[in-house]
């Protein structure tokens, strides 16, 4: 995910194309006929409207936008041609008005989908015509082989010319499925604070985000030792659990009818002395959540809600410095999985008799965990473990254990988080030390696979939103900007 911006527009995929009018094929000995009313040459024909074939042909020309209605006085056009032209706009009313035009050739430097995208606009057949192409079929190739396989416009048979796994197919033939082309770009400008946990979530059908303020504090709740907020949605209401290192804890509730939060209770501190992690789930209908506590003498507790409140649950350990809690379903039964300071990350599976959980096993081989996250690709369970220290590492589960599946080198890392847009797959390392590593899931490898880098001051929580079908990314930053990515994928015939 680098924040490479496209040149000209995120939608646009622009590429040569050398279509020809009237081409004289050296491997053929047929000569095309030359129109009465055109002017050949070798490589092209200039056509003046005449009788009943009316033409107009643009040859190197120097404008470089077709604005709207530009054809509107020339209703009896059959045939346009634009050779050699630098055209960098059309705009999508530009062919309106010409209810004979037929034949549509494009010989241009520089060719848009959008050329393709106004054509839509014709009511009756065009004909195009696009061979002596060179074709390079890879992913910025997609718009056209969906052109193609949507339109009812007779387009003769072209071939592609690479890369080597496709040459010589039939671009007719080849499918939109085929192509898998994606891009994730910087989306500015970013916002202006830090972060240390971030977090969207929807309420009410509309979005929200939650950030945790480290310095600055927070401002509905005016903390300066927040650690991390915490959305938690219960019946149609609104909590923010609301970890912070000073002053105790605690939970606030939305109050719709004032439009604004208004402290619920407080969390013992007795028990949470240093959070570092906070993770809400349900199970059989019941709500929890679970803080991780990093002092020596805290207890990582859950607590649930008994309809008024929040009351303690159960006390997992004590003397770890737990700093990270995830909840997950292993074979469709609840867990949770510890990462500790001092000892392996431990997995607690729920007991359903006394509603509590047990200690089940620990993930071996793996000490200095700072965190682990889980997410699915099908029905196979995957987690990501992060080190700040060593190699972070991806495992899977085999029924019976975790199990080694893949190895990221990692320096200064205190996040490995697995993200999902539409269908694509991702993980994303944070460094404090270097770029961060974004990687993306093979299907066919059945791993990941480098993507992409991404500049991020001290990053520690990424999570992603999608606001009216855009998809992005947020990513909060210790020691920078909290940053906003927008997930691309290049899919030009919507």
């Amino acid at each position: 995910m680098s924040c490479l911006m496209p040149k000209r527009s995120h939608w646009l995929c622009a590429f040569v194309v050398a279509s020809v009018l009237l081409v004289v094929d050296s491997k053929r000995a047929r000569q095309p006929r030359c129109p009465s009313s055109c002017t050949c040459t070798k490589d092209n024909a200039l056509c003046e409207s005449a009788g009943d074939d009316p033409s107009q042909s643009f040859v190197k020309s120097e404008f470089t936008e077709i604005p709207k209605e530009s054809f509107i006085h020339t209703p009896a056009l059959h045939l346009l041609l634009f050779t050699a032209n630098n055209l960098e706009s059309i705009n999508e009313d530009a062919f309106l008005g010409l209810p004979h035009l037929e034949y549509l050739l494009s010989v241009m430097h520089l060719l848009t989908e959008h050329l393709f995208q106004v054509h839509r606009k014709q009511p009756h057949h065009v004909d195009f015509n696009l061979r002596g192409n060179q074709f390079t079929c890879d992913c910025k190739l997609k718009w056209l082989v969906e052109w193609i396989y949507s339109t009812n416009t007779t387009v003769d048979q072209i071939y592609c010319k690479g890369p080597a796994s496709q040459l010589d197919k039939k671009i007719n033939d080849l499918a939109p499925q085929a192509f898998d082309c994606i891009t994730t770009v910087c989306f500015l400008p970013v916002l202006k604070f830090e972060s240390i946990s971030v977090e969207a979530f929807s309420f009410e059908s509309d979005q929200y985000v939650v950030f945790a303020h480290p310095s600055l504090g927070n401002a509905a709740f005016w903390s300066t030792s927040t650690v991390i907020c915490k959305p938690l949605v219960i019946d149609n209401q609104l909590f923010i659990i609301v970890a912070q290192l000073f002053g105790g804890s605690h939970i606030y509730k939305r109050d719709t009818s004032a439009n604004k939060f208004i402290k619920l209770q407080g969390i013992d501190i007795l028990q949470i002395r240093k959070p570092n992690d906070v993770e809400t789930f349900r199970i059989d209908g019941e709500s929890f959540f679970v803080i991780a506590d990093s002092s020596k003498a805290g207890f990582t507790t859950i607590y649930k809600w008994n309809g008024n409140g929040f009351y303690s649950h159960q006390s997992l350990h004590q003397w770890y410095r737990d700093t990270d809690v995830e909840y997950m379903e292993i074979s469709s039964k609840p867990h949770l999985i510890l990462s500790s300071s001092s000892q392996r990350p431990v997995i607690y599976q729920w007991n359903k008799s006394s509603k509590l959980f047990d200690r089940r096993t620990d993930i071996p081989e793996m000490e200095d965990v700072y965190a682990v996250k889980h997410f699915q690709v099908k029905s196979d369970l995957y987690i990501c473990l992060t080190r700040f220290i060593g190699d972070s590492k991806v495992m899977r589960w085999d029924g019976a254990l975790f199990r080694e599946l893949q190895t990221m080198p990692s320096r200064g890392s205190m996040v490995f988080q697995p993200f999902s847009v539409g269908s694509w797959q991702y993980a994303i390392l944070g460094s404090d030390y270097s770029f961060t590593q974004v990687y993306r899931w093979d299907a066919k490898k059945g791993e990941f696979v480098h993507f992409q880098e991404v500049n991020i001051q001290a990053p520690r929580a990424f999570s992603p939103i999608s606001i009216d079908n855009r998809q992005f990314l947020l990513a909060s930053s210790f020691k920078g900007k909290t940053q906003i990515y927008e997930h691309l994928v290049i899919d030009l015939s919507n």
